[in-house]
């Protein structure tokens, strides 16, 4: 899973903001529009209303804050479709099994309380990570349609299914109705 880590970085001049600021008939409005940074592949940042940007001609520095995403460790293993039969309908007693796609915006929201679960359940339950866009014939097994998608299985057959990122009580409830 991905998360994001925001540093300060030095100024960099805007594209866009260097063009209007020398441009003496652009309008206001567009003087408040966005600008590009060069480096951010096409980042864009609103241009902020003062008034010393809007009446100089030359660009002033600025100073921004650049945000990247970042791998992060889990200690949850990750099942594929290879994987899927031993590690998940042969398993003795519960399996969770977290659907997630890196793109998806509510599994990263659902992420850390998965994780947080799996340490909470160690020994009792184990935890399985999928990435459909790397596995996708299982997801298709499954009839899983939207993601996040965690499913438990006992003994090799699905008992449960939930959909979306919901609380963590939610999950902690449907856990707790499979452990003996």
């Amino acid at each position: 899973m991905a998360a994001f880590t925001c540093t300060s970085r030095p100024p960099v001049p805007l594209r866009s903001e260097s063009r209007m600021a020398s441009s003496p008939s652009a309008s206001l409005s567009a003087r408040r529009m966005f600008a590009v940074s060069p480096d951010s592949a096409g980042l864009r940042i609103r241009l902020s209303q003062s008034s010393s940007l809007l009446t100089s001609k030359v660009p002033r520095p600025r100073r921004g804050i650049v945000c990247e995403a970042q791998e992060t460790t889990t200690d949850i293993s990750i099942v594929n479709d290879t994987t899927w039969d031993s590690l998940v309908l042969k398993a003795d007693g519960p399996v969770l099994v977290d659907f997630w796609a890196p793109w998806c915006g509510p599994c990263k929201m659902i992420d850390p309380l998965v994780n947080e679960l799996a340490k909470d359940y160690t020994g009792k339950v184990k935890f399985y990570k999928l990435n459909t866009d790397d596995s996708p014939s299982t997801p298709s097994k499954y009839n899983v349609r939207s993601i996040p998608t965690i499913m438990i299985f006992v003994n090799g057959e699905k008992k449960d299914a939930i959909i979306g990122a919901v609380p963590r009580s939610t999950l902690a409830s449907s856990i707790d109705k499979f452990l003996q």
